[in-house]
């Protein structure tokens, strides 16, 4: 006699079970807020690069002769090290996969401008102790106008340029592409995400430190550009359904932040005649160490 199976103990249709496991499956995870590398970023910054120029003033001549590395070089040598250690690991915790190549061809021309900065700031350091004027251009210092023969004020202009436009440029274009590719992928679909309380209380020092970054580097383009395609990159998003998620926050508010305190800036100086020509045309961002030797050194 032949038995029958019952229909509850047979196997579930195919749609059944992709029913089942779209119910089953848990909602998206919220992504974590990376604090650790955040607080680097932000510690380090202040220390290797801004510090740098510190140590150099404050620690006795005594101990680091000029024709020798002094404390702030190695500073830098420590920044031109860590940094981009950072940045990769910030690149591993990107929630979507980005670029292979763009990624290390930008860490790449980041560590040699860096270097490229390293040789030229060091020289420039020991100019200021010997009576170099930030505030006035290479042929206007008082310095340069007793060198003989006179063609060594190129040299200086050369050295100058390595330091101030290629040095910049090849450091600072890519790290703000890397922070930008990473950007892109601070998007998700889960509810609103917001910024923990850690994460306020480092915005304010790590602003700060951009502020510094963009004026002194005098890469305000680079960085209104990279602002700009950040908005962009929120606005295409959004209509498509994404939200940010903590970290990009975090960075689309330093920018804010930073762009405020480089308004305020312009503004306080906009009628300082004396920065005015060093920094001629229409864009106006005196650097603070030029602001330092003029107005503050003296008294």
């Amino acid at each position: 006699m032949i038995r029958k199976r019952p229909r509850g103990d047979g196997i579930a249709p195919p749609y059944l079970s992709m029913t089942r496991r779209e119910k089953t499956a848990p909602p998206p995870a919220q992504s974590q807020f990376h604090l650790d590398l955040w607080f680097s970023f932000t510690v380090q910054n202040w220390i290797l690069d801004f510090g740098r120029p510190i140590v150099m003033i404050i620690l006795p001549l005594e101990w680091f002769p000029l024709n020798k590395p002094s404390a702030g070089d190695y500073f830098h040598m420590a920044y031109n090290v860590i940094t981009p250690f950072l940045l990769l690991k910030l690149m591993e915790r990107s929630p979507t996969t980005l670029p292979r190549t763009a990624v290390y061809l930008s860490i790449i021309t980041f560590v040699m401008g860096a270097s490229i900065h390293l040789v030229g700031d060091s020289i420039n350091h020991r100019l200021i102790l010997s009576g170099y004027q930030l505030h006035l251009s290479v042929r206007d210092n008082p310095i340069m106008k007793d060198l003989n023969p006179p063609s060594l004020i190129d040299s200086f202009e050369l050295l100058y340029y390595y330091d101030e436009h290629l040095g910049h440029s090849m450091w600072y274009v890519p790290f703000f592409l890397i922070l930008f590719l990473y950007f892109t992928g601070c998007f998700t679909q889960s509810k609103e995400e917001k910024m923990p309380h850690s994460g306020w209380l480092l915005l304010g020092p790590s602003a700060l430190y951009y502020w510094y970054l963009v004026t002194e580097g005098q890469i305000f383009v680079l960085y209104v550009f990279t602002f700009f395609a950040m908005a962009a990159t929120v606005m295409r998003q959004k209509r498509k359904g994404y939200v940010l998620d903590s970290n990009g926050r975090f960075l689309l508010y330093n920018f804010i932040i930073t762009l405020v305190l480089v308004i305020v800036w312009v503004v306080y100086l906009w009628n300082d005649s004396v920065l005015r020509k060093k920094y001629p045309g229409i864009i106006y961002v005196p650097e603070p160490w030029s602001y330092y030797t003029l107005h503050i050194k003296g008294s």
